[in-house]
């Protein structure tokens, strides 16, 4: 058991390098020198090449110039390179993983965008230089203002609206920190933040699945082989969510959200279904008697290829129950999107995936301790697990479901729940107290399920506010905030320019947990929808996971909801304002009082 184990382990690991030779092949020259640039104040221009790992540039190679007529480039203010015994050059200061270069300039009063002419050379470890490369970019510059009495022409002083200096959000600094850091303090850091990403809502599905195949063993299972099936559960959902990741990084998107439809949630909450009604007893699973009478030869090994079942299992709950972009996830992607090293992120993918499993190990182990003797009990403690898997089921299809047919499940759920424990039976005249008090917990479940029926008869939505309808649209609305949907590249470019204040961007999905989070508890703050009332609110719904939608998420370098960008009121980005994954109200309001700020 523990050999197989093992060989699983090593299974996963193999799978991490499978894209190492694609990162050996040679990339196209505007991918291993990625140029990028942006005005610091009103005379300095900030030039940026994010190299590739494996690759490097000259140091001595680079042209600047300037357009249109009138701007004028100074010299170029460069880092120190590091010197390399170059057998075409003989010793040359190169650079390597990224190089920030200042420009001065001059340009006249009133210009809005110069035009970067660059070009550069560099070569690959490999043994192959590019030809010198020329880039042209264009550069929005700040509104500037002319002091009295400067001549005309003169751009002197500062920004009317002086933005702060830009910080980097939390997944480009986990990006850097995998440029910069060395390999085990990446492993660590990311291992620690799967720790914390194991608390949060998106993960929280996943205990009860493996809680539930646990339960499922029944109570003779032990604490060994209990710890063999999680650590399977868990290798499965490494193993998935590093290829997966390492996948979406060198394709921009993300094969979970191809996911969320219909057809694959209907059946993964089918196979839930399926599961739960065994352990009610409707039947018992178990495999063909002609499967039985081979595996009954391999004695020493796990029961009907459990171990590969939960393996499995594993796999699908990475790519289907979690599918939210939380930071370190975002980091490591965007790692992998801007270097191509897929080694190194996938590495740190995994890691962190093992690091959501720490706690999901500990559930599986103690499940095996808190199951009680053989008896009643046990069959008592498989219903609750069958309904928490129903209850799973109906929350994994909500997304795709009217939403009075989800206040009908949940209602059916908790009415089926007060049956079992005997709501509408007459106890016994001397019934022990047990008995009552789980007798009183099956009145309140048929209460709250007749309530959620009537409510979605009359109208509600909220399976928290089934008698909402009661109070009238007005009053369930009041209190959020409306967004304006944007559905196309256009569509945004044209808002933006059209924007006399600030702007907030929001990237949703219905099968986004996190986005409901936003949406529920920071969104509603009444501090915080003052302030998002000061802005316009633009919204762009992926749910579809459309073309258009991958465009849009494309052009941000996002991979998923959840994700907010702010704009000034001339339409650019504020650099280190983005939010990826879920953010409490307090920390929501300091990112809104920053891009409200000077407004």
């Amino acid at each position: 058991m523990i050999r197989r184990l093992i060989l699983l382990l090593a299974l996963g690991l193999s799978c991490l390098p499978f894209s190492a030779s694609a990162a050996d092949e040679l990339l196209e020259v505007d991918k291993a020198f990625r140029l990028s640039a942006r005005a610091l104040d009103a005379g300095t221009l900030e030039v940026r090449y994010d190299i590739a790992n494996g690759y490097y540039m000259y140091r001595d190679k680079f042209r600047f110039a300037l357009e249109p007529a009138g701007v004028q480039a100074g010299t170029p203010q460069m880092p120190a390179g590091k010197v390399k015994k170059d057998e075409f050059f003989g010793d040359v200061e190169t650079y390597r993983k990224q190089v920030v270069i200042r420009l001065p300039f001059s340009a006249p009063a009133g210009l809005d965008a110069v035009t970067l002419k660059a070009t550069s050379q560099g070569c690959a470890d490999i043994g192959v230089c590019y030809p010198p490369n020329a880039q042209t970019l264009q550069v929005q510059l700040a509104a500037m203002s002319v002091a009295p009495g400067a001549a005309p022409g003169m751009s002197i002083g500062a920004p009317v609206e002086p933005a702060p200096a830009a910080q980097e959000d939390e997944s480009s600094q986990l990006a850097g920190l995998l440029k910069n850091a060395g390999f085990w303090l990446i492993l660590t850091t990311f291992f620690g933040a799967g720790i914390l990403l194991a608390l949060t809502p998106c993960v929280f599905p996943m205990y009860p699945i493996l809680s539930g195949i646990i339960v499922g063993h029944g109570h003779d299972i032990t604490k060994r082989r209990a710890f063999v099936l999680s650590m399977a559960y868990v290798l499965g959902m490494a193993v998935t969510y590093a290829a997966a990741g390492v996948a979406a990084g060198l394709s921009g998107s993300m094969l979970s959200a191809a996911l969320q439809n219909v057809w694959v949630l209907g059946a993964f909450a089918f196979v839930f279904v399926v599961l739960s009604l065994s352990m009610f007893g409707f039947y018992e699973l178990q495999l063909p008697a002609f499967l039985q009478s081979k595996l009954s030869e391999e004695s020493g090994r796990v029961r009907g290829g459990s171990l590969h079942g939960v393996a499995a299992m594993g796999a699908l709950s990475a790519l289907i129950v979690g599918p939210c972009v939380a930071a370190p996830l975002a980091g490591a992607l965007l790692y992998i999107a801007q270097t191509r090293d897929a080694v190194l992120g996938g590495a740190a993918l995994f890691v962190m995936a093992l690091g959501k499993g720490v706690p999901l190990v500990i559930v599986g182990v103690s499940t095996r301790s808190l199951l009680p003797h053989t008896g009643p009990w046990m069959e008592s403690v498989k219903k609750f697990f069958g309904v928490l898997l129903l209850g799973l089921a109906i929350w994994l299809v909500s997304p795709v479901i009217p939403a009075w047919a989800h206040l009908l499940a949940w209602g059916a759920l908790a009415i089926g729940s007060a049956m079992f424990l005997r709501a509408i039976d007459p106890l016994p005249p001397h019934a022990h107290n047990w008995a009552r008090f789980w007798k009183g917990v099956g009145m309140v479940l048929l209460l709250v399920g007749a309530s959620l029926v009537i409510g979605a008869l009359g109208g509600s939505r909220d399976p928290l506010q089934p008698f909402g309808f009661l109070r009238g649209a007005a009053a369930t609305q009041a209190e959020h905030v409306a967004f304006e949907r944007v559905k196309t590249m256009a569509e945004l470019d044209a808002r933006l320019g059209s924007a006399n204040r600030p702007v907030m961007l929001d990237f949703y999905a219905d099968w986004c947990v996190s986005c409901k989070e936003m949406e529920k508890y920071t969104f509603s703050d009444a501090r915080v929808a003052a302030k998002m009332r000061q802005m316009i609110l633009l919204q762009v719904d992926v749910t579809a996971n459309t073309d258009e939608d991958k465009a849009l998420l494309k052009r941000f370098s996002l991979f998923g909801p959840p994700g907010i960008i702010f704009f000034d009121r001339q339409g650019r980005e504020r650099q280190g304002l983005r939010v990826v994954g879920y953010q409490p109200a307090d920390d929501f309001l300091k990112a809104l009082n920053t891009a409200l700020a000077g407004y």
